[in-house]
């Protein structure tokens, strides 16, 4: 099978890290990129879940009780002074 030189262009950092995972796994990146291109050409999709970051579960709860404390504000005590927030907190 003939073969064909590819050229990518990438961040120095990512290439280092991405170099040092693969010979761990006792790959180089050349076998990395050919075993990912085969495996997305085999099912005809890209081989892993692409999408947004998503919130871990600390931060989804301290959003959930946000929201909670903007549907219920008579619960939650608010400050427009800084100073006076303090001094109660530190009493």
């Amino acid at each position: 099978m003939a073969t064909t030189n590819v050229t990518i262009r990438m961040d120095e950092e990512l290439k280092k890290q991405a170099d040092d995972l693969f010979s761990d796994l006792g790959l180089s990146m050349t076998a990395a990129l050919i075993a990912f291109t085969k495996q997305a050409v085999k099912e005809q999709r890209i081989p892993f879940v692409i999408s947004r970051n998503v919130p871990n579960a600390e931060t989804i709860c301290a959003i959930e009780e946000i929201e909670k404390m903007k549907r219920n504000p008579e619960i939650n005590k608010g400050y427009d002074d800084v100073d006076e927030m303090m001094t109660e907190l530190l009493n």
